[in-house]
């Protein structure tokens, strides 16, 4: 091989790296789908919940069963403190899977032994006996239940794993999502809400166990 070739392939490989470098959130392409999937900006370990902006140019998210407008980017680091499947349902087209989670005091051993906690029909419950072990506003503002929507084949499998009393990290965007005859799903902005719209709707770019 020529002194030539060699210099050329050289300038070729250090392109492909100057490129690869500079574009670190490019959509994440998935076989056989059209999903986009940046990763958001990342929580620092034992704080609240993230939330960040959408950059522009972020396009929205299409799907068989809807389109997904990113509302804004969101890092998790939790306790899993309960965790729902579903298939029946128009949600569950989407969202095969909701997870109750506690950030905070709500992923401690000592608050959680008086805490009576499930899930059904899309709603997070908890229960106590007498006061409450923290107050209930503390309650509200560390802990959600959340509409997973896996992003890949990947992440539906890492989810699948996911069982309660798991810590995880799960980085995504807060989605609404609208089909062509009028449906919408709409996530939460707020940690600070409850009741009906509380809920968090996550397209879901990653999820580890801790």
């Amino acid at each position: 091989m020529s002194l030539r070739t060699l210099i050329l392939l050289a300038l070729v490989a250090l392109t492909i790296g100057w490129c690869v470098t500079l574009a670190p959130d490019a959509p994440v392409a998935v076989a056989g789908t059209s999903v986009q999937c940046p990763p958001p900006p990342r929580v620092v370990s034992g704080d609240a919940p993230l939330q960040s902006p959408v950059p522009t140019g972020f396009r929205d998210i299409r799907l068989a069963p809807a389109t997904l407008q990113p509302l804004a980017g969101f890092s998790v680091e939790a306790r899993v403190l309960s965790r729902e499947d579903y298939r029946l349902g128009r949600e569950s087209d989407l969202s095969p899977t909701d997870l109750a989670l506690g950030w905070g005091r709500m992923r401690d051993d000592t608050v959680l032994a008086h805490l009576d906690i499930d899930q059904s029909n899309r709603w997070y419950h908890y229960r106590w006996q007498g006061a409450p072990p923290i107050p209930v506003d503390e309650i509200v503002r560390s802990s959600a239940n959340m509409h997973m929507i896996p992003s890949s084949d990947v992440v539906a499998k890492e989810l699948a794993r996911v069982r309660k009393g798991d810590r995880v990290r799960i980085e995504g965007w807060l989605v609404e999502a609208d089909a062509p005859d009028g449906w919408r799903w709409r996530s939460s902005l707020t940690r600070e809400d409850s009741g009906s719209g509380a809920c968090e709707v996550v397209y879901v770019c990653g999820i580890t166990r801790q």
